[in-house]
């Protein structure tokens, strides 16, 4: 279950930091630097990432915080925290492919309890509600007062016409070789964690991630399906994904709504 009040203020300054993003992203050219890990970084993922960090110091000052964009937070060892990708999908923002998303997410006990996912390029917002639900609100978004939602709940599948997302920028043939091994209808290319909350949909049924991926990346993702009635599990062994793990990097998963049929690695 969510604390009411979080759930409130992370909606808000997901909708904000969203504000900052689309700011960045309507001018004709943006500045893009490199990181030391090879990934790239803009004006929008930095604007994003202070305007979420001081909302939530200065709401939850007790509550601790890992976020992608402040190498020093990545040394928090707490059972509580939150943690913030403030522009997931950065390469999908560089070249103007819309699937990026503002993802913060609340872990307790190593699970991801309350979380919200903004795709400010396509107008959708997911989070989970204090009840344990997740829902899709319609736009227009004020960062004040909450708009029509409607719960969003996971697919009853036909394992022998599944829906399968994938990956816009980091599909690879491992990935192929296990998506083979399923009876698949159709194929739906998303970027960042939307991949997450097409599953919480219904809109997909299975999103293997066969690739590095770290904790900020999935966490509000995985609070939203999870809300929904899906499931987020490690790829080798189909136990639940958890986190909080030393250097908040992920080991290969699999999101899914639960009545699919999992195959096991190839």
């Amino acid at each position: 279950m969510s604390n009411p009040a979080i759930m409130s203020e992370i909606r808000r300054l997901a909708l904000l930091a969203g504000d900052e993003i689309m700011r960045v992203y309507a001018r004709s050219d943006f500045g893009v630097q490199t990181k030391s890990d090879n990934s790239p970084v803009t004006e929008a993922d930095e604007a994003a990432d202070r305007l979420i960090s001081a909302g939530l110091r200065a709401a939850f000052p007790d509550i601790a915080l890992v976020t992608e964009e402040q190498a020093a937070s990545h040394t928090v060892s707490a059972d509580r925290f939150f943690i913030v990708d403030p522009l997931d999908g950065t390469k999908e923002f560089i070249h103007r492919r819309g699937d990026f998303t503002v993802n913060i997410a609340l872990v307790e006990n190593g699970v991801p309890v309350s979380g919200v996912v903004y795709a400010p390029a396509r107008e959708r917002l997911f989070y989970t509600l204090p009840d344990g639900g997740s829902v899709e609100e319609a736009g227009p978004f004020d960062p004040e007062v909450t708009g029509k939602t409607g719960a969003i709940r996971v697919s009853d599948p036909d394992n022998n016409a599944l829906t399968v997302v994938a990956s816009q920028s980091h599909r690879d043939q491992a990935t192929d070789d296990y998506i083979a091994q399923y009876s698949v209808d159709a194929f739906r290319g998303a970027g960042s964690s939307l991949k997450f909350c097409l599953v919480a949909t219904g809109e997909a049924d299975l999103y293997p991630r066969l690739g590095r991926t770290m904790e900020w990346d999935t966490a509000a993702g995985d609070a939203v399906l999870r809300g929904a009635g899906g499931r987020v599990i490690r790829f080798d062994d189909h136990t639940p994904l958890l986190y909080g793990k030393a250097g908040y990097e992920n080991p290969f998963f699999i999101a899914c709504s639960p009545a699919v049929g999992l195959k096991q690695p190839v």
